[in-house]
């Protein structure tokens, strides 16, 4: 089994054998309605475990609503995603959620790692050691290119693990699907899906919104390249 060089950010393990199946979650962003459907159609039992790949928070309809349902879960966990930073840095604000929550969020992991897997919000940058990733790297990473953003090549272009690295943060037309990197983000509350992936079985199980709340721009989608799937 590949072994992971330690992070120094909070990191959370999980053993697997707790659990019947295992689901990681693309960003919710504040779409709890969405969340209850999928869990729904993914028929999930207290013995189930989801992982949500941050971003809990903001843009949404029902953000204390996503919060209170993770947090009084015992079988959903979450990485911070960078829009829980924002609001622990106060760049952003959510007026509903309480100092409890805002105390929850900011005790949540960096990193939750389970066997050969590692989810973060963002990604990880394959320039870097672990030992060197920040919390904005975590929590930001995307293009390769210095001061761009939705401009390829992106950090899981240029990943070849060992861990397969499940992210969110980028916002994609459909799943990205690869040996070493999965991409989860596919853009709930911009009105297109929210996904699931089921650890066990490497099967994607999508569903769509019942409306857009935030509108975004096309060119604000990446669309996975042809053959890169694995």
């Amino acid at each position: 089994m590949a072994r992971s060089v330690a992070f120094n950010v909070q990191h959370t393990h999980i053993d697997p054998g707790n659990w019947d199946d295992i689901y990681i979650v693309g960003d919710p962003h504040g779409c709890r309605a969405a969340v209850e459907r999928l869990c729904d159609r993914l028929g999930v039992t207290d013995a189930d475990l989801l992982v949500f790949v941050g971003d809990l928070v903001r843009k949404g309809p029902d953000i204390k609503g996503v919060v209170d349902l993770v947090r009084s879960a015992p079988n959903m966990v979450t990485v911070r995603g960078n829009n829980e930073e924002k609001l622990l840095r106060g760049t952003k604000s959510v007026p509903e959620l309480t100092d409890a929550d805002l105390d929850w969020i900011a005790n949540r992991p960096l990193v939750i790692s389970l066997p050969e897997t590692l989810v973060v919000h963002a990604g990880v940058d394959p320039r870097k050691p672990r030992a060197d990733h920040t919390v904005d790297d975590l929590q930001n990473v995307r293009s390769m290119i210095p001061d761009a953003s939705y401009q390829p090549p992106f950090w899981f272009d240029r990943y070849d693990g060992p861990e397969r690295v499940f992210f969110g943060h980028t916002v994609l037309e459909a799943p990205i699907v690869r040996k070493h990197a999965v991409g989860l983000d596919t853009g709930c509350v911009y009105g297109n899906e929210l996904t699931a992936y089921d650890w066990r079985t490497d099967e994607v199980v999508s569903i769509e919104p019942t409306e857009t709340f935030v509108e975004r721009p096309a060119e604000k989608f990446i669309s996975p390249p042809v053959g890169h799937s694995i």
